[in-house]
């Protein structure tokens, strides 16, 4: 099945990227239900899956809002408003979700289902507000615990997409940028035809302009969103995406133990996988008072960002460390 996105002069001038968490909240959920888990997503996965299931999200809201595959909700991927959205905003948009777009989800959901809702979407479609602020507690909770001590990473990614795709529209101009989002997307005769026939995406009584949203885990799919008079948007899978999650050996770190010394360098060099202080402990030979004054020091030089999961606080290593290690001279 293919559909078509007529766009205009004035549409192509209102094109625009934006960076949301709340598609990657979606999309990563997504994948972390998939039966195998996509191969480029295996290590984060097996990282993130216990955290999960020890505190219930396996089997929570976003368990019956997200399925393996067919209809996600349109409410829980509302118009980012800014270039590069904060999850707290795009949270307060989804809690203010009126109910007639939610009864349109259920719906629909209902429909790929073929029977009756799960009991807590039942609660939703009778009570949406008080459901929506519960959805979006436990939205919070599930980024703590198998997206923020990653964002840093998963960000970056992100950002050098949307700069590549600009200077590739800047010398092929917009047609030519949106002909290469995807390998189900074509441009031809003003019109954007996508080939999906989960694309489904029409430009009758919808905004004007393109919304692109790069994701690390959308691949290997393009998603669409359409709803009434709001820009329509296009995630698609972010370039770079599969190189996320790959361990980044730093043969030169020693190089910046006469600086931090050679203890915070280890735990830095560690920090490549977000852990506690007892994991980080036992792999290092140190005693986790230990650990926590170096990762004290780490943090506030900005190297290094915490992360509470559950019981636990998640230590991981930020951008700008990242930045610094890959920046070392070879030897």
């Amino acid at each position: 099945m293919r559909t078509g996105l007529p766009l205009s002069v004035g549409d192509l001038a209102l094109t625009r990227f934006a960076v949301s968490p709340m598609w990657e909240v979606v999309t990563s959920f997504r994948a972390l239900a998939a039966d195998p888990v996509p191969e480029p997503h295996r290590r984060w996965a097996a990282q993130v899956r216990p955290r999960l299931a020890a505190a219930g999200l396996d089997r929570g809201w976003l368990a019956d809002l997200v399925p393996p595959r067919g209809h996600l909700p349109d409410f829980l991927n509302p118009v980012p408003g800014e270039p590069v959205a904060e999850l707290a905003g795009e949270l307060a948009l989804v809690r203010a979700t009126g109910p007639e777009q939610v009864r349109r989800d259920l719906d629909q959901l209902r429909a790929d289902r073929r029977g009756p809702l799960p009991a807590r979407l039942r609660a939703l479609e009778r009570e949406p507000t008080e459901a929506l602020g519960r959805i979006t507690a436990e939205i919070g909770t599930y980024w703590q615990l198998a997206l923020a001590p990653y964002w840093s990473r998963v960000r970056a990614v992100l950002e050098a997409d949307v700069l590549r795709r600009a200077r590739h529209a800047a010398g092929a101009g917009s047609a030519g940028m949106l002909g290469e989002l995807h390998g189900t997307v074509r441009w031809a005769d003003g019109t954007l035809h996508l080939s999906e026939r989960h694309c489904a995406v029409t430009r009758i009584a919808t905004g004007a302009g393109l919304l692109l949203i790069p994701s690390v885990f959308a691949w290997p799919r393009l998603l669409t969103r359409v709803v009434g008079a709001q820009t329509p948007q296009l995630c698609y899978p972010a370039l770079g995406a599969g190189t996320v999650w790959e361990q980044r050996p730093h043969p030169r770190a020693e190089a910046l133990a006469p600086v931090l010394g050679r203890t915070r360098t280890r735990l830095l060099t560690e920090l490549d996988t977000p852990a506690s202080t007892t994991e980080l402990a036992a792999r290092c030979g140190l005693s986790p008072a230990a650990v926590s004054q170096h990762l004290t020091a780490l943090r506030a030089a900005g190297l290094a960002s915490s992360h509470r999961a559950g019981r636990q606080v998640l230590y991981a290593r930020t951008g700008v460390a990242d930045d610094w290690l890959d920046a070392l001279p070879e030897a």
